[in-house]
């Protein structure tokens, strides 16, 4: 399953670095997603882990995911491959 990050979780005065929203392609129902691993390669290679904790939004297809480490500015906008 392929998604992509939209942007990192941002409160109204500070923003949550390992946090991140995904964006899933195609409509998925909720609990097949909730708790699967999300894996983010940087282009050197190093791959960033973590966990789809639970869904944002109302349309059904935003997931917040939490990484073990905080992700790079880069990986705003790219694909990701949610396990």
């Amino acid at each position: 399953m392929r998604g992509w990050i939209l942007s990192f979780r941002l409160g109204r005065k500070r923003y949550y670095p390992r946090q991140v929203i995904i964006e899933v392609e195609g409509k998925t129902a909720t609990h097949l997603v909730i708790g699967r691993k999300v894996v983010w390669t940087h282009p050197n290679g190093k791959k960033f882990i973590g966990k789809i904790v639970r869904k944002h939004g109302a349309r059904g297809n935003n997931f917040i995911a939490y990484f073990r480490r905080q992700l790079p500015g880069i990986a705003l906008g790219s694909e990701v491959t949610i396990l």
